[in-house]
């Protein structure tokens, strides 16, 4: 399945120029990067980036991440996929600006939503 990091262009651009993503300082404040489902994205883009502008959305495979990957209880009680390391731009799905329709208002990349087997060999 497709698990996702939401990010600032910027931040995005800079882990892929060092080779390695750390996380952003909400993540190295909990000790693990903070990512979300399909199913969760709405959700975590109104409550922790409802007033940004030039995100990214970085697709990984959840099978590939083995043991650092861990679903958590995050808000009410729901299992959120938590990474115990660090993320390889290298090794990522895809990477997709996140569209901004009004304040507020996003509109994600149609493929955060078709099975990850149908992503298989086309290019970032």
């Amino acid at each position: 399945m497709q698990v996702f990091k939401i990010l600032g262009r910027k931040e995005w651009n800079a882990a892929k120029k060092a080779g390695v993503y750390r996380g952003s300082a909400d993540d190295v404040r909990d000790g693990f990067i903070h990512l979300s489902t399909s199913a969760q994205l709405a959700g975590t883009l109104a409550r922790h980036f409802a007033d940004a502008t030039d995100l990214v959305l970085v697709s990984l495979d959840s099978d590939t991440l083995g043991a650092a990957l861990r679903w958590e209880p995050g808000r009410d009680g729901e299992n959120f996929p938590h990474l115990y390391g660090e993320i390889d731009p290298s090794r990522i799905l895809w990477n997709e600006p996140i569209g901004l329709k009004s304040p507020g208002v996003f509109r994600l990349p149609v493929r955060a939503f078709v099975d990850r087997s149908e992503l298989r060999g086309r290019a970032n």
